[in-house]
């Protein structure tokens, strides 16, 4: 028999919960059609305990926001500090969530002393020791790497093909053949990936940029590199170029006729240029996602999808001191400041319900 104050009890608790636990569980219709749903995390969100009820009810998989970038992990040569990235796969572990890697190569983010040592001594154990020491470290307890991270000119940069860096200038394209087998033999079991940014959206650059995309991973596969899966970014824009769905399944067909996994490993929807009223920028947002993710989703080789981040709680202040002045806070991902679901939460959960399901090897047992 339910007493009277067992039942006020009952309703204060369910008013005090948050609005999250009234919402489906992304991971769960994700893991339903054979998907693996997660998102960026960093360490220092793990200090608050109403993200860290979020996380593991709504990711299946984590990414390292910055805790395996080498200006964090390598300040100083051969002094790894490896805490930030370790705090986050213990969180996981204790969850039952599963771990990617990101990125073990990238122009970017790198310490202060390594672009004058590349570029003097010209040695490839500058890269390759990096990359064998963290696939080393994760050995088994990585799903997949980021192992290349962005080595061609973005769209809006003119898509002009190989993008100037230290690493090009000193050991051409084949930099990209030395990090992939640095890794495959420090971590015979991680799924491999070459990860970019430009694939998704329709101009004529982005178009001159798929087109040097599979130019590229068709000179790794040809030279027999362990390439094994191409990761998606998906930074879409709201109220920027869109996503042309014919265009964007064709791509995604391209990838997959050349047995390569798709990863979507980023994604977010840029809402800055959109009017100050939260409900239009919430719905555009959303309906971009939509757009992308119904092609996406229907390709059967696209059995992992993350979001840099679950919450804009932690989102960057914009770039733009104007924005600033104007109180302009970015709505790019699922779940507001406040952890309240938005329409891309909806749009995820949809897309997912949607998805055709997966079966197989390389599903969510990956």
């Amino acid at each position: 028999m339910i007493t009277r104050r067992a039942a006020i009890l009952s309703g204060a608790a369910a008013l005090a919960a948050p609005a999250f636990a009234q919402t489906p569980s992304l991971r769960a219709l994700a893991a339903d059609k054979g998907i693996l749903f997660g998102s960026a995390a960093a360490s220092y969100e793990l200090k608050d305990a109403d993200f860290t009820a979020l996380l593991p009810r709504e990711a299946a998989i984590l990414v390292p926001e910055y805790e395996m970038k080498r200006d964090v992990v390598e300040p100083s040569p051969g002094a790894y500090d490896f805490s930030g990235c370790d705090a986050l796969l213990n969180f996981a572990g204790t969850h039952g969530l599963r771990m990617r890697g990101h990125p073990l190569v990238w122009h970017y983010a790198n310490p202060p002393w390594l672009e004058e040592a590349v570029r003097s001594r010209r040695d490839p154990r500058l890269l390759t020791a990096y990359v064998s020491a963290l696939a080393r470290r994760y050995r088994g307890r990585m799903q997949s790497h980021d192992v290349v991270n962005e080595a061609l000119v973005p769209p809006d940069e003119g898509a002009t093909g190989w993008r100037p860096c230290f690493w090009l200038d000193a050991f051409g394209p084949s930099y990209l053949d030395m990090a992939f087998h640095a890794a495959r033999e420090a971590d015979p079991a991680a799924q491999l990936i070459y990860n970019d940014a430009g694939c998704e959206q329709d101009t004529p650059g982005h178009d001159l940029f798929r087109k040097h995309v599979l130019e590229l991973l068709d000179g790794l596969l040809k030279r027999g590199v362990p390439l094994q899966g191409m990761g998606l970014q998906a930074h879409l824009a709201a109220f920027g170029p869109k996503v042309n769905q014919r265009k964007l399944g064709a791509f995604l067909d391209e990838l997959s006729a050349r047995g390569l996994a798709i990863l979507v490993t980023e994604l977010d929807v840029d809402d800055e240029g959109g009017p100050r009223d939260t409900d239009i920028r919430d719905r555009a947002v959303a309906d971009e996602a939509r757009r992308f993710l119904d092609v996406a989703l229907d390709n059967p080789a696209v059995r992992t999808v993350l979001t840099w981040g679950l919450t804009d709680r932690y989102l960057d202040p914009p770039l733009s001191w104007r924005l600033r002045l104007s109180g302009f806070k970015g709505r790019r991902l699922p779940y507001d400041a406040r952890l309240r679901p938005k329409p891309l939460h909806a749009a995820l959960a949809q897309a997912f319900r949607a998805a055709r399901s997966r079966s197989g090897p390389g599903g969510q047992l990956r």
